[in-house]
């Protein structure tokens, strides 16, 4: 880690940004949604649950487009790694980069869009928990394919700062999951007792 760090300035604008825009995009997703869980306000808003899950997945699809652009430019505005800067890391994050996407394309299918950008909280859930691939392999496999992008993505130019940001955005998802993981462990509880009573 120590040696990292001789790569990486954390007081250059662009790392702040994209250390900024990491910590944000969850805070802003997890707060927004738990907010419509309690007050359905987006949902009146909008004039339906489907329309306003669909907002704030568009919302966070553009805050995800903002966070991967700030972390290219953090990697861009600092020096390389000459060790990571051959073609065998550059095949190793390539790799991870492609395992990392099927993880997100293969888990945006099995949850659709609604379930991908926080459904349950508006009141749209599947018929039970999604345990087919990718989640038959990973737990919350969009966020470690996204944390492997990240990864793949920095290898590939060889640059600590990407490596720094990508340890931000695991630390960063592994607090969302913590935050995220009861309220549908409960919701799918409560859904599974409700039919069970039916």
């Amino acid at each position: 880690m120590s040696q990292l760090l001789v790569y990486v300035n954390p007081l250059e604008p662009s790392f702040v940004a994209a250390a900024l825009i990491i910590t944000f995009n969850p805070l802003f997703w997890n707060v927004v949604a738990r907010w419509e869980q309690k007050t359905h306000r987006l949902s009146k808003a909008f004039g339906s649950p489907y329309l306003a899950c669909y907002s704030l997945g568009g919302a966070i699809l553009l805050l995800n487009l903002v966070r991967s652009h700030c972390f290219t430019q953090a990697m861009l505005s600092q020096p390389k790694m000459e060790s990571l800067d051959n073609a065998t890391a550059y095949c190793i994050g390539l790799s991870i980069l492609g395992v990392g996407v099927v993880f997100v394309l293969s888990s945006f299918s099995a949850l659709g869009f609604t379930g991908t950008f926080l459904g349950d909280y508006f009141g749209i859930l599947k018929e039970a928990r999604v345990t087919t691939f990718p989640f038959s392999v990973l737990d919350n496999p969009m966020y470690w394919g996204s944390t492997a992008n990240y990864l793949g993505w920095a290898i590939m130019h060889a640059s600590p700062t990407g490596l720094l940001l990508t340890a931000l955005v695991a630390l960063i998802y592994v607090i969302a999951v913590l935050y995220e993981e009861p309220f549908t462990e409960e919701i799918y509880r409560q859904k599974d007792k409700s039919n069970k009573m039916n």
